[in-house]
């Protein structure tokens, strides 16, 4: 079964789960956002940019979109709670604000104004047989939200139909490749080209991306060669968020959550959403990276000699690194972002910092990891030209930070991460 760069740390072994999706993924043929850092945030780093899924999946994501949302949950107005109100306990994003009149009449810039009763139709239409329970049927929108009963646990299971915020299905791939596991925890995840010319991706993964709550979250994206993509998530629990585990595993397959999202009665929904796709592009979707410097060859090329690179990701101003010494794992950021004058006061304000003779500000930091790691240091190097030229490298004795330590300390000393930061490369990459 091809595999994309994400599937390839999977764990140990899901039982059932590879063959079934060599099986779902055969073809004729990698926001979500990026773990935050406290400094990168009071630089106003990437804004936008490393949401990925708040979901994903999220769609998930080539580089790193879908990331610090972990995988969970489809953004729509028309997901409404139980009192008819709009409720963010069952969905990721911001619900449609107002009274279950406004709701369903009131159409805002840009919305989809399909009949959620007919996005419901569909979803019970194409799942095994059980009891469901779907909010708010006489809301307009692009996504139906619903309690699904097998009789082994209540599940929540939401579907939501939007544009191709990366055009189609070429331009767009990047929304439907499997995240690293750097950044999000997941189980399983593959994803294929199909035949037509479609995209799907199937993951297995986890609503928190640090695991401090066991709430699955199972997800199928399919990217239309035309552009459309059809999300469908599914969850162990009857609420995305803040309800009690119900089932030991969310009730569909990934053999059933295929044939969901390609079921054939989509088409007719797909066509009567807004041509605007930056109105109707799943949240956690994983966008086309923007064009911007080549931080991952620029950032190879800067190595110390004999690390072995195991994972690599990143989008805009942003990278990462797996590398081994063949000590452990190691972890390496870098954000790269011109026109940052405005922060320096506030960034370099304290600590460890020093100017040198050309102006340049280098700031020293080791503390602790904060994503929950058993022993997890994170080293960080902080530079900053006169003309608010910004170089942040990270390095961290994890191959991720929510994982245990693999090693006492990074793979990098802080020397070697001071040299990589201060490199003229920087403003000057390499392009391939």
């Amino acid at each position: 079964m091809p595999q994309n760069e994400g599937s390839q740390h999977d764990g140990a072994p899901h039982e059932g789960f590879e063959d079934e999706l060599g099986a779902v993924l055969r073809s004729t043929g990698e926001g979500f956002s990026v773990d935050g850092r406290r400094e990168l945030v009071a630089g106003g780093l990437t804004r936008g940019r490393r949401r990925l899924v708040r979901r994903r999946l999220a769609v998930t994501g080539g580089a790193l979109a879908l990331a610090a949302v972990g995988i969970g949950g489809v953004y729509g107005g028309s997901l409404i709670g139980p009192s008819g109100k709009a409720t963010t306990a069952s969905v990721a994003g911001t619900p449609t604000p107002g009274s279950e009149k406004s709701t369903s009449d009131t159409k805002l810039p840009g919305q989809a104004q399909i009949p959620v009763k007919h996005i419901a139709a569909v979803i019970e239409s194409n799942t095994p047989a059980g009891q469901w329970q779907f909010e708010n049927l006489d809301a307009k929108g692009h996504a139906a939200l619903g309690i699904y009963d097998d009789g082994n646990g209540k599940a929540a299971v939401s579907v939501g139909l939007y544009r191709s915020a990366g055009g189609d299905g070429e331009a767009g791939a990047g929304q439907v490749e499997c995240p690293s596991k750097v950044h999000v925890a997941f189980d399983r995840c593959a994803s294929e080209r199909l035949p037509g010319g479609d995209r799907l991706m199937v993951i297995q993964g986890y609503e928190y991306p640090d695991r401090r709550e066991e709430t699955k979250n199972w997800r199928a994206v399919l990217l239309t060669k035309d552009g459309f993509l059809i999300d469908a998530s599914e969850y162990n629990a009857p609420a995305q968020k803040g309800a009690a585990i119900s089932r030991d595993n969310p009730p569909f397959t990934a053999t059933q959550l295929k044939a969901l999202v390609t079921a054939e009665a989509w088409r007719r929904l797909l066509v009567k959403l807004p041509g605007d796709p930056k109105a109707e592009a799943a949240p956690g979707a994983h966008q086309a990276p923007d064009p911007g410097p080549a931080i991952q060859p620029t950032l190879r090329s800067l190595l110390p000699k004999g690390l072995q690179v195991k994972d690599k990701g990143g989008d805009h101003g942003y990278g990462f690194m797996v590398v081994d010494d063949g000590k452990g794992k190691s972890l390496l950021e870098i954000n790269v972002q011109p026109n940052m004058a405005g922060a320096a006061g506030q960034l370099f304000a304290g600590g460890d910092v020093t100017t040198l003779p050309d102006g340049r500000k280098v700031k020293l930091t080791q503390q602790p990891g904060e994503k929950g790691g058993a022993g997890v240091v994170w080293w960080t190097v902080d530079t900053m030209t006169p003309e608010g030229f910004r170089v942040v490298v990270s390095a961290f004795n994890a191959g991720t930070q929510r994982e245990a330590a693999t090693r006492a300390e990074p793979a990098l000393t802080m020397e070697q991460l001071k040299a990589i930061a201060l490199s003229p490369k920087w403003q000057k990459p390499t392009t391939k």
